[in-house]
């Protein structure tokens, strides 16, 4: 697949996704959602993927929205041949897509991650940050509301109050913070952190597939339920697991 906004790659059962606008520190735009969603569905699928690294080229992550992009929409314009910003799959589908994909996602946070930067490594399964790069939800300073889902998952990562201060103020945390609140797993030497996020990968793809998606649905369902109702979605999904690999062999 050829794309103009990411880079992909495919190696020893990792898929790598990587904002690719190095020159506006990998600003968002709606091309470069639909192109990330095409990827991450394309090898939703794909048995040569079981793990995906998102992660950014240069010098940021993603430093929010391309902001010609954003004054194209808020003229009631369009700056690119696609859909209008906010009407992407990108945007409006995605999210769920990401928290019920069956391959774990890792969010490797190269540099500064701003407003929609933030929020779309929010349903990512584990989020690892280099030292120094700056986390912020900067959406109160546009006028506008954080989106992609992050009102349900932010509170629950960080807790409310927290997730209400980031919100609130709008103000930027270095990747050290971000650890300390749980906003990222690790944050690391950003000359280590392909190495990190590589190696977390790389354990997880030597593990059985259908373990690991099963795996990530109870957590997921468990987290959100009452204790009983996850010891029972547990044994459930422990007997479906069992006869999937049956039917493998």
């Amino acid at each position: 697949m050829a794309h103009e906004n990411i880079l992909t790659d495919v190696s020893d059962r990792i898929g790598t996704v990587t904002l690719n606008r190095p020159d506006k520190l990998n600003a968002y735009t709606t091309e470069m959602g639909d192109e990330v969603t095409e990827v991450l569905r394309a090898w939703r699928d794909d048995d040569a993927v079981r793990v995906v690294i998102l992660t950014g080229s240069g010098r940021g992550f993603c430093a929010g929205v391309d902001l010609e992009h954003l004054k194209a929409h808020e003229a009631g314009g369009n700056a690119s041949s696609g859909p209008k910003l906010g009407e992407e799959d990108f945007l409006k589908k995605l999210p769920l897509e990401m928290v019920e994909y069956p391959k774990p996602l890792i969010a490797a946070v190269n540099g500064h991650a701003i407003g929609v930067g933030v929020t779309m490594i929010l349903p990512c399964d584990i989020r690892i940050a280099a030292e120094g790069a700056k986390i912020g939800l900067a959406f109160a300073k546009l006028g506008i509301l954080p989106g992609l889902g992050s009102t349900h998952l932010l509170p629950r990562i960080v807790g409310r109050a927290k997730a209400l201060e980031l919100v609130m103020t709008a103000r930027n945390v270095l990747a050290e913070e971000a650890a300390e609140i749980g906003l990222v797993n690790a944050c690391v030497p950003a000359d280590q952190l392909m190495e990190r996020a590589r190696e977390m990968a790389a354990m997880i793809a030597g593990l059985d597939p259908l373990t690991i998606a099963a795996a990530k649905r109870v957590v997921n369902f468990g987290a959100e339920h009452e204790m009983a109702e996850a010891m029972r979605n547990e044994e459930k999904t422990s007997a479906e697991l069992r006869e999937a690999k049956a039917r493998r062999g």
